[in-house]
């Protein structure tokens, strides 16, 4: 019986403590700096991962992609087919930025081992339970790099929905 009252305390205590005051994830001020390594191979591949970050993912230059991705590029997104082709039609529709000078993109940190360099960054998302706000959290990339190209690609995708398909046109008399 007093073990029974003791949860029973538990619970109802856990319920009047107010919910925790999210921290917010954000980037770093320099995150360019971030993609630099004294060891020759990481540098390389962690310049690499800035041109990709900055100039496909950011400004949308896909027409250099073949500079910084392979021809076969595995994608493990599970929204994009595996293939430079294929990823560059994906990625490829979006406006080109006129000017690509700096990453904007919000960096939180950059770790790189030997032929990956894994990229965490800020995302804004919108509450999906208080309408008019957002609350921040965390993503990431990661890319196997071959010869100084990004050969495989990981990040925490899931399945887009499907587009709502728009309502047929009324016909006109």
């Amino acid at each position: 019986m007093r073990l029974h009252r003791v949860l029973i305390a538990m619970m109802l205590g856990s319920m009047a403590v107010p919910a925790l005051a999210q921290e917010p994830v954000v980037g770093v001020p320099d995150p360019e700096a971030l993609f630099q390594d004294r060891d020759p191979v990481i540098h390389r591949n962690k310049q690499s991962t800035l041109h990709i970050m900055r100039e496909l993912l950011q400004c949308s230059h896909w027409s250099d992609a073949d500079t910084w991705l392979t021809e076969r590029y595995i994608q493990h997104n599970p929204n994009v087919v595996s293939g430079l082709a294929p990823v560059v039609r994906f990625f490829g529709s979006r406006p080109r930025a006129p000017s690509c000078d700096k990453l904007t993109t919000p960096v939180v940190a950059v770790l790189a081992d030997r032929d990956l360099v894994a990229v965490v960054t800020a995302r804004t998302l919108k509450h999906p339970t208080e309408p008019g706000k957002t609350y921040t959290t965390s993503w990431f990339d990661m890319w196997r790099f071959v010869d100084g190209k990004a050969d495989e690609h990981w990040d925490g995708a899931e399945l887009s929905p499907p587009r709502p398909t728009p309502p047929p046109a009324a016909p006109s008399n």
